[in-house]
Protein backbone atom coordinates (compact mmCIF):
# COMPACT_ATOMS: atom_id res chain seq x y z
CA UNK A 1 0.00 0.00 0.00
CA UNK A 2 1.50 3.51 -1.29
CA UNK A 3 0.45 6.55 -1.85
CA UNK A 4 1.50 8.61 -5.34
CA UNK A 5 1.19 11.31 -4.08
CA UNK A 6 1.70 12.49 0.16
CA UNK A 7 -1.24 14.27 1.71
CA UNK A 8 0.17 17.34 3.11
CA UNK A 9 -1.02 16.40 6.65
CA UNK A 10 0.97 13.34 6.46
CA UNK A 11 4.19 15.54 5.33
CA UNK A 12 3.91 17.43 8.47
CA UNK A 13 4.78 14.05 10.50
CA UNK A 14 8.14 13.42 8.67
CA UNK A 15 11.00 15.24 9.34
CA UNK A 16 11.30 18.68 6.86
CA UNK A 17 12.76 18.14 3.78
CA UNK A 18 12.15 19.15 0.02
CA UNK A 19 8.59 17.86 -1.46
CA UNK A 20 9.02 19.58 -4.88
CA UNK A 21 10.46 22.34 -6.84
CA UNK A 22 9.44 26.35 -7.86
CA UNK A 23 10.86 26.08 -11.25
CA UNK A 24 12.99 29.49 -11.86
CA UNK A 25 12.71 29.24 -15.08
CA UNK A 26 10.22 27.75 -17.22
CA UNK A 27 7.62 24.84 -16.73
CA UNK A 28 9.83 22.05 -15.56
CA UNK A 29 10.03 18.37 -13.66
CA UNK A 30 12.39 16.83 -11.91
CA UNK A 31 12.98 13.09 -12.45
CA UNK A 32 14.70 11.06 -10.16
CA UNK A 33 15.93 7.83 -10.19
CA UNK A 34 16.81 5.52 -6.41
CA UNK A 35 18.73 2.29 -5.47
CA UNK A 36 21.66 2.39 -8.17
CA UNK A 37 23.76 2.40 -10.13
CA UNK A 38 22.47 -1.05 -12.12
CA UNK A 39 24.25 -2.26 -14.47
CA UNK A 40 21.49 -2.72 -17.05
CA UNK A 41 18.76 0.00 -16.16
CA UNK A 42 20.91 2.79 -15.05
CA UNK A 43 22.79 2.47 -19.14
CA UNK A 44 19.14 2.63 -19.89
CA UNK A 45 18.25 5.49 -18.15
CA UNK A 46 21.49 7.31 -19.09
CA UNK A 47 21.20 6.83 -22.82
CA UNK A 48 17.19 7.58 -22.56
CA UNK A 49 17.78 11.07 -20.95
CA UNK A 50 20.24 11.53 -23.93
CA UNK A 51 18.05 11.27 -26.64
CA UNK A 52 15.55 13.83 -25.07
CA UNK A 53 18.35 16.59 -23.97
CA UNK A 54 17.14 15.59 -20.31
CA UNK A 55 18.62 15.31 -17.08
CA UNK A 56 18.10 13.76 -14.04
CA UNK A 57 18.93 13.29 -10.35
CA UNK A 58 20.51 9.50 -9.36
CA UNK A 59 20.30 8.90 -5.28
CA UNK A 60 22.66 5.78 -5.32
CA UNK A 61 23.83 3.29 -2.76
CA UNK A 62 27.23 3.41 -1.57
CA UNK A 63 28.11 -0.55 -1.99
CA UNK A 64 26.59 -0.08 -6.07
CA UNK A 65 28.51 2.88 -6.20
CA UNK A 66 31.88 0.50 -5.55
CA UNK A 67 30.48 -2.07 -7.78
CA UNK A 68 29.72 0.03 -10.72
CA UNK A 69 31.97 2.71 -10.79
CA UNK A 70 32.59 3.25 -14.15
CA UNK A 71 28.65 3.35 -14.59
CA UNK A 72 28.83 6.05 -11.39
CA UNK A 73 31.09 8.20 -13.53
CA UNK A 74 29.49 8.30 -16.66
CA UNK A 75 26.49 9.71 -14.49
CA UNK A 76 28.61 12.83 -13.58
CA UNK A 77 30.34 12.88 -16.70
CA UNK A 78 26.81 13.54 -18.24
CA UNK A 79 26.05 16.15 -16.27
CA UNK A 80 23.46 14.64 -13.88
CA UNK A 81 23.31 14.92 -10.04
CA UNK A 82 23.55 12.41 -7.74
CA UNK A 83 22.71 12.31 -4.35
CA UNK A 84 23.10 9.98 -1.16
CA UNK A 85 20.83 6.91 -0.61
CA UNK A 86 22.79 5.27 2.15
CA UNK A 87 25.40 2.61 1.60
CA UNK A 88 22.81 -0.21 2.79
CA UNK A 89 19.63 0.81 1.58
CA UNK A 90 18.52 1.27 5.49
CA UNK A 91 15.05 1.41 6.61
CA UNK A 92 15.46 4.78 9.36
CA UNK A 93 12.36 3.01 10.96
CA UNK A 94 13.84 0.20 11.79
CA UNK A 95 17.91 0.93 12.60
CA UNK A 96 19.52 3.11 15.42
CA UNK A 97 20.11 6.20 14.93
CA UNK A 98 24.08 5.67 15.43
CA UNK A 99 24.29 2.68 12.81
CA UNK A 100 22.05 5.06 10.34
CA UNK A 101 24.24 7.92 10.63
CA UNK A 102 27.76 5.51 10.29
CA UNK A 103 26.11 4.16 6.59
CA UNK A 104 25.24 7.24 5.20
CA UNK A 105 28.93 8.49 6.11
CA UNK A 106 30.17 5.14 4.56
CA UNK A 107 28.18 5.77 1.26
CA UNK A 108 29.03 9.99 1.50
CA UNK A 109 32.88 8.19 0.60
CA UNK A 110 32.53 7.42 -2.71
CA UNK A 111 29.24 10.09 -3.12
CA UNK A 112 30.03 13.15 -3.39
CA UNK A 113 27.09 15.19 -3.27
CA UNK A 114 24.85 17.37 -0.65
CA UNK A 115 21.54 15.87 -1.21
CA UNK A 116 20.13 12.92 0.61
CA UNK A 117 17.10 10.65 -0.07
CA UNK A 118 16.31 8.34 3.26
CA UNK A 119 14.89 5.10 1.75
CA UNK A 120 11.80 4.22 1.67
CA UNK A 121 11.08 7.99 2.99
CA UNK A 122 11.48 6.62 5.95
CA UNK A 123 13.66 8.82 8.60
CA UNK A 124 13.75 9.51 12.13
CA UNK A 125 13.93 13.16 13.62
CA UNK A 126 16.76 12.16 15.22
CA UNK A 127 18.45 10.28 12.07
CA UNK A 128 17.64 13.67 10.02
CA UNK A 129 19.17 16.53 12.38
CA UNK A 130 22.55 14.59 12.07
CA UNK A 131 21.99 14.21 8.14
CA UNK A 132 21.43 17.88 8.10
CA UNK A 133 24.05 18.71 10.59
CA UNK A 134 26.63 17.16 7.91
CA UNK A 135 25.32 19.34 5.40
CA UNK A 136 22.84 17.62 3.39
CA UNK A 137 19.50 18.70 2.20
CA UNK A 138 17.12 16.10 2.53
CA UNK A 139 14.82 15.08 -0.53
CA UNK A 140 11.67 13.89 -0.50
CA UNK A 141 9.14 13.42 -3.81
CA UNK A 142 5.74 14.64 -4.70
CA UNK A 143 4.85 11.98 -7.11
CA UNK A 144 5.87 8.12 -7.35
CA UNK A 145 5.99 6.04 -10.73
CA UNK A 146 5.42 3.10 -8.10
CA UNK A 147 8.06 1.12 -10.82
CA UNK A 148 9.00 -0.84 -7.66
CA UNK A 149 5.80 -2.48 -7.69
CA UNK A 150 5.72 -5.49 -9.36
CA UNK A 151 1.74 -5.85 -9.04
CA UNK A 152 1.05 -3.34 -11.56
CA UNK A 153 1.54 -3.70 -15.39
CA UNK A 154 4.09 -1.10 -17.09
CA UNK A 155 0.99 0.52 -18.72
CA UNK A 156 -0.50 1.53 -15.57
CA UNK A 157 3.36 2.68 -14.05
CA UNK A 158 3.42 5.22 -16.89
CA UNK A 159 -0.17 6.24 -16.47
CA UNK A 160 0.61 6.79 -12.59
CA UNK A 161 3.23 9.39 -13.70
CA UNK A 162 1.28 10.94 -16.88
CA UNK A 163 -2.07 11.27 -15.52
CA UNK A 164 -1.09 13.29 -12.57
CA UNK A 165 2.80 15.05 -13.59
CA UNK A 166 2.92 18.69 -13.11
CA UNK A 167 6.03 21.52 -13.41
CA UNK A 168 7.64 21.56 -10.19
CA UNK A 169 7.01 17.35 -9.39
CA UNK A 170 9.86 15.72 -8.45
CA UNK A 171 9.07 12.17 -9.27
CA UNK A 172 10.90 9.06 -8.05
CA UNK A 173 11.81 6.18 -10.41
CA UNK A 174 14.18 3.09 -9.48
CA UNK A 175 17.20 2.02 -11.74
CA UNK A 176 16.74 -1.09 -10.09
CA UNK A 177 16.54 -4.90 -11.25
CA UNK A 178 12.76 -5.19 -9.02
CA UNK A 179 11.90 -1.86 -11.29
CA UNK A 180 12.90 -3.07 -14.65
CA UNK A 181 10.12 -4.14 -16.63
CA UNK A 182 8.13 -0.95 -15.55
CA UNK A 183 11.19 1.31 -16.03
CA UNK A 184 12.04 0.96 -19.45
CA UNK A 185 8.29 1.38 -20.80
CA UNK A 186 7.56 4.33 -19.01
CA UNK A 187 10.43 6.24 -19.06
CA UNK A 188 10.94 7.24 -22.59
CA UNK A 189 6.78 7.71 -23.24
CA UNK A 190 6.93 10.35 -19.63
CA UNK A 191 10.03 12.10 -21.58
CA UNK A 192 7.99 12.13 -24.73
CA UNK A 193 4.85 13.71 -22.41
CA UNK A 194 7.54 16.39 -21.31
CA UNK A 195 8.63 17.09 -24.27
CA UNK A 196 5.23 17.71 -26.22
CA UNK A 197 3.83 19.52 -22.99
CA UNK A 198 7.89 22.10 -23.41
CA UNK A 199 8.25 20.84 -20.02
CA UNK A 200 12.22 20.64 -19.04
CA UNK A 201 13.54 17.93 -17.65
CA UNK A 202 16.21 19.11 -14.74
CA UNK A 203 18.71 17.79 -12.08
CA UNK A 204 18.01 18.90 -8.33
Amino acid sequence: MYLLRIPGWLKKLLPPGAWNMTPAEGPAVYLTFDDGPHPEATPFVLDQLSAYDAKGTFFCIGKNVLEYPEIYERILREGHRVGNHTHNHLNGWKTKTRAYVEDTCNAARCIDTDLFRPPYGRIRPAQARHIREAGYKLIYWSLLSGDFDKQISPGRCLENVAFHLRPGDIVVFHDSRKAWERLRYALPRVLELCKRQHWEARTL
